[in-house]
């Protein structure tokens, strides 16, 4: 599979191990049954898939805390769609965490918000996301296009 098809992946078991509230102790048997029912193998896949969903399970605090830090005074977390929630935790864990390059990331964000989310989600996620790089220096050494 693809990075793109991998995120989407990603995206949807997220969203639902989230939408189900289910307990971290939990995770291991879900994402098992979502590995064998999507019949989803190969190394690089199911190593990035666990990946982002340990990882943001993990660091959803500091998560939480990126995300809150960047929204306007008239959004809080928790006014947030748990599809937004859930594209905005994935791509700041993989832009702090994972270290992937905060263009590409952004890019694949959008691309989830169209796809999942409401006509001004990928608008919404785009701002948030490059605040949140401004506020983490994130562009230092990037050449401007």
């Amino acid at each position: 599979m693809s990075m793109s098809e991998n995120r989407k992946v990603a995206f949807e078991l997220i969203y639902s191990l989230q939408s189900q509230n289910v307990k971290y102790e939990e995770y291991k048997e879900n994402v098992d049954m979502f590995f064998e029912a999507r019949d989803i193998h190969g190394k690089a896949t199911t190593k990035y898939i666990k990946d982002m969903v340990y990882g943001t399970k993990r660091h959803g605090k500091q998560l939480k805390k990126q995300i809150e830090e960047c929204l306007s005074e008239k959004w809080t977390y928790d006014r947030l769609s748990k599809v937004n929630v859930v594209i905005l935790e994935m791509a700041v864990f993989e832009m702090l965490y994972l270290k992937t390059p905060f263009k590409v990331v952004i890019n694949e964000a959008v691309e989830l918000a169209k796809s999942f989310g409401d006509t001004k989600s990928p608008t919404f996620i785009n701002g948030v996301l490059a605040s949140i790089v401004k506020k983490n220096n994130l562009n230092e050494g990037e050449k401007e296009d």
